[in-house]
């Protein structure tokens, strides 16, 4: 009996601790948002360069390592630093080798330019030999300030929510009280951002005609972001 009773009291403090550790604070759950858009400044394009013979004859052929001299004048004529061209792919990995085994073998580079003005971009192309630029196409692009950009939204967000969470309660005749949780769901696009733009994927025939010179027309682009949050009711 004295066992029994014993437990019965350890059970009801157990009880009361549990209640004393429920929160019974009014609360009110809301969430915010705010976007903006905006206009990509840094772009990465690819340049793919590659040998070709003059009215078929192997014994004229423009090789690479001309192309590519044209290419880097280009890029720095039109003020672009150096480390912005990087090569990405060559489509020999012994190219000495293979010219020596089959003289008409045609040597092709690609290049991962970046540039933050696309005029200068149109320069560099109309310096190169038209018909050595395989093709040229958007690889990807950034906006420069785009961390600064995304911490202001989420404040936005943030205030957004508190100025929701404020009309509501003082609609009930209650005070908004101090925060007690914020979750940032972060980007509502998901972090992509895709660009609009045409007539860019660029043929050598087409590059032969500086009047031909890619036409890009960038989209702004939204992004979104939103936190929920849990405000005490006072």
């Amino acid at each position: 009996m004295k066992r029994l009773f014993a437990i019965a009291i350890v059970a009801l403090f157990s009880l009361n601790a549990v209640a004393q550790q429920v929160d019974l604070r009014k609360k009110i759950t809301v969430s915010g948002t705010a976007e903006t858009e905006i206009t990509p400044d840094i772009i990465y394009i690819n340049i793919s360069l590659k040998e070709y013979l003059k009215d078929g004859n192997s014994k004229k052929k423009v090789d690479i390592t001309t192309l590519e001299t044209q290419l880097f004048n280009a890029v720095q004529k039109a003020g672009i630093a150096k480390e912005n061209l990087t090569i990405n792919n060559l489509s020999s990995w012994n190219y000495q080798t293979t010219k020596k085994k089959d003289p008409d073998f045609l040597a092709s580079k690609q290049y991962r330019l970046k540039v933050t003005d696309l005029n200068k971009f149109n320069l560099i192309l109309e310096a190169i030999d038209a018909k050595g630029i395989a093709s040229t196409n958007i690889d990807s692009y950034d906006y420069s300030k785009i961390e600064v950009l995304k911490k202001e939204l989420k404040v936005k967000a943030l205030l957004a929510a508190k100025e929701k969470a404020a009309y509501m309660v003082e609609a009930l005749g209650d005070k908004l009280g101090s925060v007690l949780d914020i979750q940032d769901l972060g980007d509502n696009n998901g972090g992509m951002m895709v660009p609009q733009y045409r007539n860019y994927a660029m043929k050598a025939e087409m590059a032969m005609d500086a009047s031909q010179a890619p036409e890009i027309d960038f989209k702004k682009i939204k992004l979104s972001f939103t936190v929920n949050t849990v405000f005490e009711i006072k």
